[in-house]
């Protein structure tokens, strides 16, 4: 067992120098750190028409994040022709379409539909999973190397808004949360009976399980059900997968899925609390937030079972946001308020508000990103806010692309900064200089 444990945590050391020298892909949602950062430099301070180096139509709507690997760009949309949710796989170099591969079928969610979760790749094949379950892996030509549908084999999503977390790919797994009440709002043919919350772990070559764990809440109501993302932890010496969700925080272990611990957001069990915005992890802490634009909790994480208070180091005042997960960039923290359409940078360790800037115009759901000394972000009526970073609230440009509800973040690789609205990916770089 001590063994296996060395492995494990020897694994996921690699897996984080493998991030850091790809840092100029953007594999997966929240980027080659999984904290929304980027080492990438020599980007624009404006995401305008001067900057726009393509525009490439999309099918239809969807809110997964574009990733990027070398000269390829993947997304997910719908396709209302087709009743589909479809792979899209785009040329960096000029917005090209290279190809398009069918998913599985579309459904609706109220504000959302099932091409919300963002896929992920290894630079071998890429991964995408939609909200109705459809779990694939695809060749960079775009051919179907292995598909199952986890709505199917493990019952309905029952989350109300549409099931929205993406895979996590570590060390060879993808790993996927299903944190979920246990009776559907719709029902799924030739599936009853109670439904269970749980993590899995899927091997990437064969699409097989390595594990399943059950994770039981005590939750109520809607706060049964999460949207977030799983994120890799590694601090104390161990290596853990971070579940939030259902009340609580609950670290894994990467090899076989059991739960080591769990810490509580809802000491009251609120029962109106389901969960946006996911975690964060900075040195040996991290970071969550409380649902409905309550608090930032910042928690340094040992021991096993249920976790004391003792271990939350500080706990925001004011409002937090309700949907957008934190970015940490440059040892600065910044919590994007979707609602009250401003920003704060805090000191990740003590929890010291630095700065709280006003943005403005409509709701910014979408995670902030940080890359070249700057801070990107996506409003819901698709204005894109360029912001400085460091200690002081600036404002570097503004830009309006339209195009309907935009929920998607923005992400950055080899220069540019891809950007999804409604029907169109966007690509902004510097225009390179006259000779």
């Amino acid at each position: 067992m001590q063994v296996m444990r060395k492995m494990t945590m020897v694994a996921v050391a690699l897996a984080l120098v493998a991030a850091t020298a790809q840092a100029e892909n953007w594999p997966q949602w929240r980027g080659p750190f999984a904290n929304g950062s980027t080492t990438e430099t020599n980007l624009p301070a404006s995401c305008d028409k001067a900057n726009e180096m393509w525009s490439a139509a999309l099918p239809g709507h969807g809110a997964a994040t574009p990733i990027i690997w070398g000269d390829r760009v993947f997304v997910s949309s719908t396709d209302p022709a087709a009743n589909a949710v479809v792979a899209i796989c785009v040329s960096a170099a000029d917005g090209k379409i290279l190809w398009q591969t069918r998913l599985g079928d579309d459904a609706k969610a109220p504000n959302n539909d099932m091409a919300t979760p963002s896929p992920c790749t290894d630079g071998q094949r890429v991964y995408f999973l939609t909200g109705s379950g459809d779990l694939a892996a695809l060749d960079f030509a775009g051919k179907v190397l292995w598909s199952r549908n986890l709505v199917k084999e493990f019952g309905n999503t029952c989350i109300k808004y549409g099931y929205s977390s993406s895979p996590l790919l570590l060390g060879g797994k993808l790993y996927i949360e299903m944190v979920r009440r246990a009776k559907p709002y719709v029902g799924v043919p030739g599936i009853e009976g109670t439904l269970e919350p749980f993590v899995l772990a899927v091997d990437v070559a064969t699409g097989k399980d390595v594990w399943r764990q059950i994770r039981p809440s005590d939750a109520d109501d809607e706060s049964l059900e999460a949207y977030t993302t799983p994120l890799p932890f590694q601090a104390g010496g161990r290596a853990e997968v971070l579940v939030l969700g259902g009340d609580y925080l609950t670290g894994h272990d990467p090899e076989t899925g059991k739960e080591s611990w769990r810490l509580t957001y809802n000491k009251t069990h609120t029962g109106k609390w389901r969960l946006v915005a996911g975690p964060v992890a900075w040195e040996d802490l991290v970071f969550m937030i409380q649902p409905r634009g309550n608090h930032v909790m910042a928690a340094k994480i040992g021991g096993k079972g249920l976790l004391p208070d003792s271990v939350v180091v500080w706990t925001s005042e004011g409002r937090a946001s309700d949907s957008a997960t934190p970015l940490v960039y440059q040892n600065l923290l910044y919590m994007l308020d979707s609602d009250a359409k401003a920003m704060t940078c805090f000191e990740p360790r003590t929890g010291k508000s630095l700065w709280r800037g006003a943005l403005g115009g409509t709701a910014w759901r979408a995670s902030p990103t940080g890359a070249d000394g700057k801070i990107f972000c996506l409003s819901m009526d698709g204005e894109v806010a360029v912001l400085a970073a460091g200690n002081e609230f600036k404002i570097l440009s503004r830009t309006t692309l339209g195009d309907g509800q935009t929920q998607s973040s923005i992400a950055v690789a080899g220069g540019r900064v891809y950007v999804r609205t409604v029907h169109t990916l966007h690509s902004f770089g510097k225009p390179a200089a006259k000779p």
